[in-house]
């Protein structure tokens, strides 16, 4: 059986980014490489001393100079050399400055270092499942929604009867954590009122003070409302099989829910068993729009495995993963397997599309968006569960110019990165699933907030 959370692959589309910077590893960091001037190859100042045949009385006058005069010579000569030297060494200092890289300008592309230190030991004993979902809030405190249920018995070995092991208990699935790595609340699981999902996808807060998580496991077909503190608010569809892509009341294994804060409404990538958007209000959970790849209405039509080489797909493929709302209104859509980024308007009018590594196969190269907090917001930065990477992305037209990260163990590294999240001061918040089971900080190390 294929886990729903395997993202099937293709590699990106050739953009043909500006050649304006080059990436490089360094221990899971991405650097900006300064292009380099062309060099310098100065030709040194001549000089020489008299040649003998310019005179051929030469050794014999100096032979017959007396020490004043040998002395006065020395001088003029040691002078001479001097200035020689001097000149030399101001040359080949130019060369050395115009030869080496020089350092990333203010307002370049954002560039990262993981801080390894982060997050702080959680407490009570407890561990961390598969991350499905990892976003910053209003305060800049990182919220994450774990899978207690994905550990296996050798991590959450205290909590069986009898234990197994000193280690390990499962966290709560929701935490709540600052940005020095400190825990400042958990909450989560069943509880009176609702019904909590079956395998936890996706979280949300929005700036009113409420947290909006979902499910992907076979009936997880509704989003749940808390307030900030895990008291239950509200449910939108239910924990039942699903009605398909067109129904307005019951959604498919929801991934990703945005907030459209001054139109009070809340986006649903939705999802891994539908193939749409879908928009409800976020107060009363009405029903407002939906649609589909290209702005046209979704079809559950059974569709071929991706080929990168066939004409690209007119319906979004499962999942849905990811739905992000800029500030000019522009709404971007991760079409995960079909390897693409769909930015439409909020009324679901399609805007553009772009490709990246369009011959990725396997579980897809858009995993998950997050855009950059700059007045402009200047970049998108996208996550590639499948080539585990992040990609920086001019938000005008999708260009790629810099990425960071490979697939690993190591911090820095990354293995099935699930989801990402970018606070104001530009630091990024990664997620991963599978057997990667951790969240990561990437703290911003250039000038790209101007």
């Amino acid at each position: 059986m294929v886990r729903s959370d395997h993202p099937l692959a293709t590699t990106a589309k050739s953009l043909n980014p500006p050649a304006v910077a080059q990436s490089a590893f360094f221990t899971g960091n991405y650097v900006a490489a300064a292009v380099r001037p062309p060099k310098l190859t100065p030709t040194p100042p001549r000089y020489s001393l008299p040649s003998k045949r310019e005179n051929p009385q030469a050794k014999n006058t100096e032979d017959a100079m007396t020490p004043m005069q040998n002395r006065g010579h020395s001088k003029r000569a040691v002078a001479s050399l001097s200035r020689t030297i001097s000149i030399c060494i101001a040359a080949a200092a130019l060369i050395g400055t115009t030869a080496l890289p020089r350092a990333a300008d203010a307002g370049e592309i954002p560039t990262f270092a993981v801080d390894a230190s982060w997050p702080k030991p959680l407490p009570n004993n407890w561990i961390l499942g598969q991350v499905g979902g990892i976003t910053v809030d209003w305060q800049g405190h990182i919220w994450v929604i774990h899978r207690p249920r994905s550990l296996t018995d050798d991590e959450k070995g205290a909590s069986l009867t009898p234990p197994r092991s000193k280690c390990c208990l499962s966290a709560p699935p929701v935490l709540e954590i600052d940005a020095d790595g400190n825990l400042l609340r958990s909450w989560g699981g069943p509880g009176e009122g609702y019904e909590w999902v079956g395998r936890e996808h996706g979280i949300e807060v929005d700036e009113r003070g409420f947290v909006w998580v979902g499910g992907n496991a076979e009936n997880d077909n509704a989003i749940l409302k808390f307030t900030l503190d895990g008291k239950f608010v509200m449910q939108i569809g239910k924990i039942a099989p699903s009605k398909g892509s067109n129904d307005t009341t019951q959604l498919g294994k929801p991934a990703e829910t945005a907030i459209d804060k001054a139109a009070d409404e809340i986006y649903v990538a939705d999802g891994y068993g539908n193939r749409r958007v879908i928009v409800f209000d976020a107060t009363s959970g009405a029903y407002k729009r939906h649609w589909g790849a290209y702005g046209h209405p979704p079809d559950d039509s059974k569709q071929p495995p991706y080929d990168p080489k066939a004409p690209v797909s007119q319906q979004f493929a499962n999942p849905v993963h990811c739905v992000k709302i800029a500030n000019d209104g522009l709404v971007y859509v991760c079409d995960r397997i079909n390897d693409r980024i769909q930015v439409f308007r909020k009324d679901g009018t399609f805007v553009k599309e772009w490709f990246f590594e369009k011959n990725t196969l396997g579980n897809g190269a858009v995993w998950d968006i997050a855009i950059w907090p700059d007045p402009k917001q200047t970049y998108l930065l996208s996550a590639d569960g499948e080539n585990n990477e992040i990609r920086v992305l001019k938000r005008e037209d999708g260009t790629v110019v810099g990425s960071f990260g490979r697939n690993g163990r190591n911090a820095g590294q990354f293995h099935w990165i699930h989801a990402m999240a970018v606070d104001a001061q530009g630091n990024v918040y990664t997620a991963e699933v599978d057997t990667g089971k951790r969240i990561q900080k990437f703290k911003l190390t250039s000038d790209a907030l101007r």
